[in-house]
């Protein structure tokens, strides 16, 4: 094997080794696409224009020059190959890169048709119908989308098994379709196996992740764009990651180097040695396959790289939850060409806010544990102690731990090909223990750090560090535990663990002279022995393959459907795979309505539109006036975050106030009372508060119609038939 070069430096590390894939960048993506109608502008700028749109699209996960099965299927182009598909091509990429650009609104056809000839209003309209029920555009929790809800469910009525994320994308995304939905969760508490527990108390507290925690890449990321929806900051996970001996000495950076090189090359030669074992490469662990080539390459042969070598075995082992022995040789990294690009971040304040946002608003019972799921020709039944619920079709996104443990009884069974591929697919463990303490002892530059352990057995105890200190308002620490180690874990007093990881680091800072005080409070989580979970997340077990994935995925007669991150063979054992199945099975749900109806039927939605008069109606009874800013709200909500408008009239010609030049942004109730706390006597500095640190778009009176169309006529509708008694008047 290639020794590392002197000169070069040790890779970043990661969760799992990464394939080069060319992504744009997310954070340009909260700058405005060029909107103007694309015959004025020269052949250059539109080349230059539909290449960045067909960047973008490929991130999402189109292809750049074909169509998706799912688009084939669907019929969005008359023949396949020829000019009419590449017109399509184009015309799909604009409108995904139209809505990326601005994920906060409702994207309306009409505004595609602005853009977009005349000639190609077939090809405008077969496009947005497969994005818009496939869950490409228009999805999350932005609250501008509430006026295109329909109120009543008139296609069909959903039993959504499971509050997780796969559950509460889809209930969402059927409600918009105009489905009847119930959500039935066994917990008491939305989220499933995304769990955001605040430790502490009055004086110190912090959001810690007991659960999944780490949105992996940015790009496309359909949590970046819920993210975006709620204004919710992301903290990059920063690379610095040192690692630290038995003896609490950072390990030297040419052997950290050199063990890394060599076990990055390891695993390039299994992919050379299944290669050449066919398929009998399924048949063999990952773990047998690394040591035989460590062994045969002479990698790590000292006890000290061994160690280190044992670091970053416990590593992958935490990427796919499962030990090493158990992963295919053959496909433990069947998803790696999928994976999404960019940085790995943190939610500020936790992934609750998510979770909260989704749930909201949504028909969930909580506390209700399903027994049994029925299913046949006249309709579906879930069975939960004494109650039972019915309804036209079921979605099923229980763990598959859950389904492992044949905990819910279907009737009639499940296809044999469905129950052979649950046995086959591994779910494996991953566990933590996190701790809130008086203060940052490890350093405000981490956000990572590994410790070495002494043993393979033990490799991977306590291997890694999160701090959470950036983003949960205190000093939070979490220890994974990840292989054989997170089996031990489940069946080891809490007192013992504590012990062991409060041994651990203050072997790292004792020596430094740091004390390292006694934590305030810790929590052990227990995901094996969770009977709503029975394990962390899915991995290729050997004998199993990716196609098991879509095994998982796949209906049982267009009544009975599934959706979880087991589910996914692209983005298996990650949050976003889970919310994307979710948006999947809801397409899916969808599809066979309309087919079982024989024609497709478009959604119903409320809003259609508001006039000039309305809006300017709005403003003549303003919730605050002050100076050249007024603003109105909602009154039918207390809700600080509840959102509104605000009006700048930048002229002030009292005689003829249609030469008033006015501009419209949208701003929380909270955001306003900051708003009136700066600036008291400079409209110019409120202004400026607003647009910097705010970060309000400004925009005129056609742009605030077209993008606030729905928040207009809900204030207005909820203003109807109330007195208004919220008036201030500023000066």
């Amino acid at each position: 094997m290639d020794t590392p070069s002197s000169e070069g430096s040790a890779p970043r590390r990661t969760l799992r080794r990464k394939a080069v894939r060319k992504n744009y960048d997310e954070n340009a993506m909260d700058e405005p696409i060029e909107t103007s109608k694309k015959k004025f502008k020269t052949k250059q700028q539109l080349e230059k224009e539909t290449e960045t749109e067909a960047l973008i699209a490929l991130s999402v996960g189109f292809p750049i020059d074909e169509l998706l099965e799912d688009e084939i299927r669907a019929g969005v182009v008359r023949e396949l190959g020829g000019k009419e598909q590449n017109d399509y091509i184009v015309v799909r990429n604009h409108i995904v890169a139209r809505w990326r650009s601005n994920v906060r609104v409702w994207l309306l056809k009409d505004r595609i048709r602005e853009s977009v000839s005349s000639e190609c209003e077939h090809l405008i309209s077969a496009a947005y119908e497969f994005l818009l029920f496939n869950g490409y555009i228009n999805f999350g929790v932005s609250p501008l989308f509430n006026g295109y809800i329909p109120e009543d469910g008139s296609e069909g009525s959903v039993i959504v098994v499971g509050a997780g994320l796969a559950g509460l994308a889809a209930a969402r995304q059927l409600l918009s379709f105009g489905f009847k939905v119930v959500v039935l969760e066994g917990r008491s508490r939305p989220g499933g196996r995304v769990y955001t527990q605040k430790m502490g108390g009055k004086d110190r507290f912090a959001a810690v992740e007991l659960g999944g925690s780490v949105i992996t890449g940015l790009h496309a990321n359909p949590l970046g764009v819920l993210a975006r929806q709620l204004s919710i900051p992301l903290h990059k996970v920063r690379d610095h990651c040192p690692l630290y001996n038995s003896e609490g000495e950072v390990v030297d950076k040419a052997v950290d180097s050199k063990v890394e090189f060599g076990f990055n090359k390891l695993l390039d030669k299994v992919a050379e040695v299944r290669e050449m074992m066919g398929g009998a490469a399924n048949k063999v662990s990952l773990g047998e396959v690394l040591e035989t080539l460590r062994v045969l390459y002479g990698v790590a042969k000292d006890s000290e790289e061994r160690k280190l070598f044992d670091w970053h075995l416990a590593n992958l082992e935490y990427a796919n939850a499962g030990c090493l022995s158990n992963l295919s040789a053959a496909y433990w990294d069947q998803d790696d060409p999928y994976e999404m690009g960019g940085d790995h971040c943190f939610l500020a304040g936790g992934n609750w806010r998510l979770i909260n946002a989704l749930a909201e608003g949504l028909p969930i019972l909580y506390g209700k544990r399903v027994d049994a799921i029925k299913y046949g020709d006249r309709g579906v039944e879930v069975v939960s102690g004494s109650q039972r619920f019915q309804g036209d079709m079921i979605l099923c996104t229980v763990p598959l731990g859950v389904l492992k443990k044949r905990c819910i009884k279907f009737e009639p069974e499940l296809p044999r090909r469905k129950q052979a591929a649950i046995d086959r697919l591994g779910f494996g463990l991953l566990n933590k223990v996190a701790m809130l303490f008086p203060s940052v002892f490890w350093g405000d530059d981490l956000d990572t750090f590994g410790c070495l352990n002494d043993s393979s057995i033990d490799r991977g105890e306590f291997f890694l560090f999160y701090a959470y200190h950036t983003v949960s308002g205190g000093p939070a620490l979490v220890a994974l535990v990840a292989g054989e180690a997170a089996q031990r874990f489940e069946c080891t007093e809490p007192s013992t663990l504590l012990h062991r990881v409060m041994k651990k680091l203050r072997s790292i800072y004792g020596p430094k002279g740091v004390v390292v005080p006694d934590p305030i409070q810790t929590i052990c989580t227990r995901w094996g022995s969770d009977p709503f979970s029975y394990g962390s997340y899915s991995h290729v077990r050997v004998g199993s393959s990716g196609v098991d994935y879509d095994i998982l995925a796949e209906s049982v007669n267009n009544r009975l459907f599934f959706a979880g991150e087991a589910t996914t063979r692209q983005h298996p054992a990650t949050m976003h795979g889970a919310y994307l199945s979710g948006l999947r099975e809801a397409s899916r749900i969808q599809r066979v309505v309309n087919v079982s109806r024989g024609y497709p039927r478009k959604p119903v939605q409320r809003y259609s539109g508001v006039s000039s008069d309305v809006l300017e109606d709005l403003f003549k009874r303003p919730d605050i006036a002050s100076g050249q800013l007024s603003f109105v709200f909602n009154p039918s909500t207390d809700d600080p975050k509840s959102l509104g408008l605000v009006r700048v009239c930048f002229d002030s010609f009292e005689d003829d106030p249609t030469n008033r030049l006015q501009l419209y942004s949208i701003l929380s109730w909270e955001q306003a009372q900051k708003l009136q706390e700066v600036g008291e006597s400079s409209n110019e500095s409120k202004l400026t508060y607003m647009v910097n640190n705010l970060g309000s778009k400004l925009m005129g009176g056609n742009a605030v119609l077209d993008t606030c169309g729905a928040l207009i006529s809900v204030i207005a509708n909820a203003r109807k038939g109330r007195s208004r008694t919220r008036v201030v008047a500023r000066q």
